[in-house]
């Protein structure tokens, strides 16, 4: 089979102002800020692309000749390109054919290891630097406890053979009673505890869509969720939301359109603090959405991973689910926002059937969540109330800070957020969101660009920022990202301004 090929077009335009990730874009000869040469500067916009995304895993880059071609740049400049991206584990090399997208071995799939940039590889940057890629918590205290009684109640197990794909009866007992204590009647057998909120995400895709399928999603949303449609050889169908109308952010119009306009059986949607932007559907938004569910004959995925994350108000909102009348509504969540990362336990509550469905498909990927975890999950769903209230607190905290430290540090950025989550979507006053992620470990941060959360290139003006660290963290994150934003000016923030080539 013919390997497919990135354009040289193709790759320009999702490179973008690739020079401003260098300095200040001048020659080698007279950069005043950096040493970096073309090639570098060329070679990180490519590495972002690529974890990011954009330069999908597998694939060719475009020739030589005709990149050199389409970049105005030397074919020496480009050699020199892509043989750095090859030693550094991001092109790999067969004799006869193309060099093909790849990722370093060292680093995971699910990005749950942070990507460095190639300078600080050559080991040309020893800066510390604060991870802004990810939007989660460290642990609470009481997760070591959760873990003791764990290992106390694992016992009751250790007769059987360990493996039970449904999920044991006692955290499909608590889930069940968490949906039912916010007004959606939930049975045990309605629940299926998965290893995480993605694995559920990915096991419901096998089974409710099809090569070509059409599936909606909120704009921006979950980058994994858009790899994941993408992954199963569906086609992602993007309906904008409004960050800067926060009661409003969903236009329920739009999806009931899109729906009918492309045939789609499917969506996801994050209703409950939205990743990036922490926008919150209010329960006449929810009705409706159900509605259009029905109207459409669609089934729609609702994602509440970060539903316990209201940072406004103590009441929650129901369930998407509550307003349904039949089964189109199927509900993931996960324990990972909630409490840690590291704890992948996850659930999907849906109708007998549909979980009979995915069992079929779960035995040809595993055999079920580890039952430490899942005993580890009783204990902290039985102990939520305190364990939430303290983690909101915190986050109220470090946002506040997260913003005052943006108004003073870089006032012409235009942050926004919803009634909860763990991020912060910030408007850049120029499209150089992947020029400023990229740079920015240089200056000791990481950061993901906004076109990660979005299709077909958008969000170069938006950089999501997580408010999940320490607030000393977040202020000097803030201040590398001012350094790192000001490297780029003034003619990477002037999106008209012509660029020279070396």
């Amino acid at each position: 089979m013919a390997t497919r090929v990135i354009g040289a077009g193709t790759l320009a335009r999702d490179l973008g102002r690739w020079r401003s990730i260098d300095a200040d874009g001048e020659s080698v000869a007279s950069a005043r800020r950096s040493a970096r040469p073309a090639y570098l500067a060329l070679a990180e916009g490519i590495r972002l692309l690529i974890h990011d995304g954009r330069a999908p895993l597998g694939v060719a880059l475009p020739s030589e000749r005709d990149l050199a071609a389409t970049l105005g740049v030397s074919r020496t400049t480009i050699t020199s390109t892509y043989s750095l991206l090859r030693e550094n584990g991001y092109l790999i090399s067969r004799q006869g054919s193309r060099s093909t997208v790849a990722l370093p071995r060292d680093v995971q799939h699910d990005g749950s290891k942070p990507a460095r940039s190639i300078l600080a590889m050559m080991g040309a940057s020893e800066l510390p630097t604060i991870d802004m890629t990810y939007a989660a918590m460290a642990a609470p205290m009481e997760m070591q406890e959760a873990y003791s009684v764990a290992l106390e109640g694992i016992p009751a197990y250790l007769g059987t053979h360990g493996m039970d794909p449904v999920g044991v009866l006692a955290l499909r007992e608590a889930i069940a009673r968490r949906f039912t204590a916010r007004g959606l009647a939930t049975d045990p057998d309605q629940i299926l505890v998965t290893l995480g909120a993605q694995h559920g995400l990915r096991l419901l895709l096998n089974v409710l869509t099809a090569p070509a399928a059409r599936v909606l999603i909120d704009h921006p949303t979950y980058p994994n969720a858009i790899e994941a449609i993408r992954d199963v050889g569906a086609r992602p169908v993007p309906v904008p939301l409004r960050p800067e109308h926060p009661d409003k952010g969903w236009d329920l119009d739009g999806i009931r359109s899109a729906a009918r306009q492309t045939a789609a059986t499917l969506a996801y949607l994050v209703p409950d603090f939205n990743n990036p932007t922490g926008l919150l559907l209010d329960a006449e938004g929810r009705a409706e959405l159900a509605a259009i569910a029905r109207e459409t004959r669609m089934t729609i995925v609702v994602d509440e991973s970060m539903g316990d994350l209201d940072l406004s108000s103590d009441e929650l909102q129901p369930p998407v689910a509550a307003f349904a009348k039949g089964n189109e509504i199927v509900t993931i969540g996960s324990a990972s926002k909630s409490f840690w990362g590291g704890l992948r336990v996850g659930w999907i509550r849906t109708n007998q059937p549909l979980i009979t469905k995915l069992l079929g498909i779960r035995s040809t990927v595993d055999l079920g969540t580890p039952v430490m975890d899942q005993l580890a999950t009783v204990h902290l769903l039985a102990n939520a109330g305190a364990i939430l209230e303290r983690r909101r607190s915190q986050l109220r905290a470090q946002r506040a800070t997260l913003i005052e430290a943006l108004a003073e540090e870089l006032p012409d950025w235009r942050p926004t957020f919803g009634a909860g989550g763990m991020s912060v979507w910030a408007q850049l006053p120029a499209p150089v969101s992947t020029a400023l992620a990229a740079t920015a470990p240089n200056h000791g941060v990481l950061l993901a660009a906004g076109p990660r959360f979005g299709v077909q290139g958008a969000f170069e003006r938006f950089i999501r920022l997580p408010f999940t660290h320490q607030e000393p963290e977040l202020r000097l994150a803030v201040k590398a990202m001012a350094a790192a934003y000001e490297a780029l000016t003034p003619r990477a923030a002037d999106p008209l301004q012509p660029l020279t080539c070396y």
